[in-house]
C-alpha cells in the first residue's frame, strides 16, 4: 500500500508540469522491451462496455468494478520508470495537443498542455497492476503490447482503496491496446 501511495503522489507531483518542461522528456520513440510478467494482464480481445473517465468519476468509489477507456496522455510524463503504472486520459475532455492542427505545436502532444487543469484532473486516471499484496508490479509497462503515449486503450480492473475524488486509481486486470 505504501508503494501505491507514493506512486499516487509521484504522479499528482508530475501535474500541470506541461510542454514548458524539456524536450529530453519526451520518450515516445524510445525502445523499451516489454515484460513478459506485465504481458500476462493484456488481451488481444475488445473490452465491451467501457465507459469514459469523466462519465463514471463522481460515482465510483474504492472497490466497485470499472471498465474505462481512453488514450495514454494528460501528463508529460504518462509512465512511471519501473513500475507498472501509466496515465489514462478521457478523450472527451482532453485534447492531445498532436490535434491541435499544428505539426510543431508540442514535442510532448500527450501532455493536453492546452487543456485547464481543471480539465485536466477530472480527465485522468492511474492506472496501475497490483501484485498479490496489492503492491504496484515493478517493470515497465510502456512497450508492452504496444502501449506507448497516446495509445487508445481500454482498462477493466477495481477502483483502488487510495482512490480519492480527486485521484482516481484503478487497479487493471485486464488491458486492451486499440480500439475497444
Amino acid at each position: 500500500m505504501k508503494t501505491t501511495i507514493t506512486l499516487s503522489a509521484i504522479l499528482a507531483a508530475l501535474a500541470f508540469s506541461a510542454c514548458k518542461e524539456s524536450a529530453t522528456t519526451a520518450t515516445s520513440e524510445q525502445a523499451i522491451a516489454p515484460d513478459p510478467v506485465l504481458e500476462r494482464f493484456f488481451t488481444d480481445e475488445p473490452i465491451a462496455d467501457a465507459r469514459q473517465i469523466t462519465a463514471v468519476r463522481a460515482t465510483v468509489k474504492p472497490g466497485d468494478g470499472i471498465t474505462l477507456t481512453g488514450l495514454v496522455m494528460g501528463r508529460t510524463k504518462v509512465f512511471v520508470d519501473g513500475r507498472a503504472s501509466f496515465v489514462l486520459g478521457d478523450r472527451t475532455t482532453l485534447t492531445p495537443c498532436s490535434d491541435m492542427g499544428e505539426d510543431d505545436h508540442c514535442p510532448t502532444p500527450w501532455d493536453a498542455c492546452c487543456d485547464s487543469k481543471e480539465d485536466l484532473l477530472n480527465g485522468i486516471a492511474s492506472i496501475q497492476i497490483v501484485g498479490e499484496d496489492g503492491r504496484v508490479l515493478s517493470g515497465n509497462i510502456k512497450g508492452t503490447k504496444g502501449l506507448k503515449e497516446l495509445s487508445k486503450v481500454t482498462v477493466t480492473g477495481t477502483v483502488a482503496e487510495q482512490s480519492t475524488a480527486d485521484s482516481l486509481i484503478v487497479n487493471a486486470t485486464k488491458i486492451h491496446v486499440g480500439e475497444p
